[in-house]
């Protein structure tokens, strides 16, 4: 299994359970970025143990090496020597060390090649990390206002809402039935006797008002004149 598929089994399998209990969406994107930061630390330990391998390796194969030329050099000397003997014997040594130096290169290959994919995963979700920690304030910040504007729909949706209202109206009803009985009152009531002397103080002051109003106009107009 590679390492983003075994980091996207992760990821889900935690999403789906906190989708399952129902817990705050803003969780997902803080644990996507933790997932992701472990992942990280787990390939690089990955590639820092490929790279002491790798050394290890050459190390090794550099000995081999070595190895087969020393006996290379041996043989040639036996031969200088007339020991035919020993030169057929140090080439044997030579083809063992050989051999086992192939074996080595071949490994050796194969964790340089695993330590270029580790190398292309680091980077890739290197990237994908430095976006989800570029977008998480504005999707943190997204999703806040949504559940504040679907807080608010449902209290206008809400029926105790409605309920308030119509206890208003009804309200407003009962206080017009009073005010109405009061004015009921009144209706076809005799004014009392100071209402009486009132009114008639009232039309009195009116008239003599008309009557200085007339008489003003009437000396302005004949002085016109």
């Amino acid at each position: 299994m590679g390492i983003f598929s075994r980091f996207t089994d992760i990821v889900n399998s935690n999403i789906n359970a906190i989708l399952d209990k129902a817990e705050d969406p803003q969780k997902i994107v803080r644990l996507m970025i933790q997932e992701m930061e472990d992942t990280l630390v787990e390939v690089r330990s990955a590639a820092a143990r490929s790279i002491a391998d790798k050394k290890e390796i050459t190390r090794k194969l550099d000995a081999l090496e070595r190895e087969a030329q020393d006996w290379q050099d041996k043989a040639e000397l036996a031969l200088d020597k007339d020991r035919e003997d020993l030169a057929k014997a140090a080439l044997s040594e030579k083809a063992l060390a050989s051999k086992s130096a192939a074996a080595l290169r071949a490994q050796h290959a194969a964790v340089g090649e695993g330590l270029d994919k580790l190398n292309s995963d680091i980077g890739s979700l290197e990237a994908k990390l430095a976006d989800a920690k570029t977008r998480q304030q504005a999707i943190l910040a997204r999703h806040q206002a949504a559940s504040k504007r679907l807080e608010v729909r449902k209290r206008l949706h809400d029926y105790r809402i409605d309920d308030a209202l119509v206890r208003f109206e009804q309200f407003e009803r009962r206080i017009d039935g009073l005010e109405g009985h009061v004015e009921s009152y009144d209706l076809g009531a005799r004014k009392n006797l100071a209402q009486e002397f009132s009114e008639l103080e009232s039309a009195d002051a009116v008239r003599e008002e008309l009557r200085a109003l007339k008489s003003k106009r009437a000396d302005k107009q004949a002085g016109a004149k």
